[in-house]
């Protein structure tokens, strides 16, 4: 495995720190890392309301990347409450779609990082309907 997502899981888990900030919203329990083209690490954390109004860690993650002037996505990691990894949700499938038309089939996404495996998103979304 790539050193990078030691360096990416160690920056996710630094922001992993579930908490409740008031009656009505939670944060923290999932965190993420994404590695832009330029080699900076980005983290988010997901923020859940009582409405809807709340975003998943690699969203925010992504946002955080955005907010800093980059726009290219080449790994994505995300930690779960217990430590372990999985795949982006559909909505966070459908941002990296939208940011990279056309080149977001080779982003790649850490599924399991106690095994190391690593898939592409094209993969997890091999007919999508952005090319």
């Amino acid at each position: 495995m790539e050193n990078i997502w030691t360096e990416m899981y160690e920056a996710a888990e630094a922001v992993l720190n579930a908490r409740r900030v008031s009656e009505y919203v939670t944060c923290g329990e999932v965190s993420a890392a994404v590695l832009s083209k330029s080699g900076k690490i980005y983290t988010g954390i997901c923020i859940d309301t009582c409405s809807t109004l709340g975003i998943c860690a690699e969203r925010n993650a992504i946002f955080n990347m955005l907010t800093n002037g980059e726009h290219e996505i080449d790994k994505v990691l995300c930690l779960l409450p217990d430590g372990s990894s999985g795949a982006p949700c559909g909505a966070c499938r459908e941002l990296m779609v939208q940011l990279m038309a056309g080149k977001y089939h080779d982003i790649e996404i850490m599924l399991d990082y106690s095994t190391g495996r690593v898939v592409k998103l094209g993969e997890l979304t091999p007919e999508w309907w952005i090319k």
